[in-house]
């Protein structure tokens, strides 16, 4: 049964793809750059503990032919503490405080909450946790090509030849997710591009970024705002 495309796609994806959004949380900032991608996204997992920056998204429904863009930022501190914050064109806000994660609809004042392990799972976020990244994960160098460009340009960006990408498919062939590559260009993270179940795809680009940096506690805390429905999930 497919999933038609949904107009409020940022809103849908928050519900709908947990996993998928967290792993672009969490994935931030590369210290040192390889010439394998792999090698790379491992040292990412090993040795980059904290990170923040701002990213565009651009969501493309499975036929290719409707896209919705948002933008937002990201901080992260290992382990699995994460702020996710849509800033356009609705205001939306995932905090993972290393026990649950917090999903918060400014739209809807809804809160939605999980816990951290039901959340994240064999998603992009436990990929780049690290520790079960071999077990949970096929990983491979995927060298740029006419095929990933037409996928970039379908998601409404247009992919750089000189990006080096990795592939990791999930060993779970049950998750919220087919496949998600990641791009470096040069020494750092350049991109994220991750096909749901669905075959939606969302591409995330990031710029300015810090790594290795310290962040106060408070960010990855999360209250509900007064007057907020709560809602838990298990």
């Amino acid at each position: 049964m497919s999933i038609p495309f949904r107009p409020n796609t940022d809103q849908y994806m928050s519900k709908k793809m947990w996993g998928a959004i967290i792993g672009a949380s969490l994935m931030g900032w590369v210290a040192t750059a390889q010439a394998d991608g792999v090698d790379t996204l491992r040292s990412f997992v090993k040795d980059v503990n904290s990170g923040r920056g701002a990213f565009t998204q651009v969501v493309t429904s499975p036929d290719g032919k409707r896209v919705r863009k948002s933008s937002g930022s990201l901080e992260f501190q290992r382990p699995n503490k994460f702020r996710f914050t849509y800033q356009t064109p609705a205001e939306q806000v995932i905090v993972g405080d290393g026990q649950k994660v917090w999903m918060w609809d400014a739209d809807l004042n809804q809160v939605t909450v999980r816990p951290m392990t039901q959340a994240m799972g064999s998603t992009p976020a436990a990929l780049l946790a690290g520790g079960s990244l071999e077990k949970d994960f096929v990983l491979k160098n995927v060298a740029a090509s006419s095929s990933n460009a037409a996928a970039a340009t379908s998601a409404g960006s247009q992919l750089s030849s000189t990006i080096e990408w990795v592939e990791a498919l999930p060993r779970n062939k049950d998750g919220q997710f087919q496949s998600v590559r990641v791009g470096f260009r040069g020494p750092n993270l350049a991109a994220l591009e991750i096909l749901d179940s669905f075959g939606q795809r969302s591409r995330l680009d990031f710029a300015q970024f810090e790594g290795k940096v310290t962040l106060p506690a408070a960010r990855f805390q999360f209250t509900p705002p007064t007057g907020a429905d709560v809602l838990n999930q298990p």
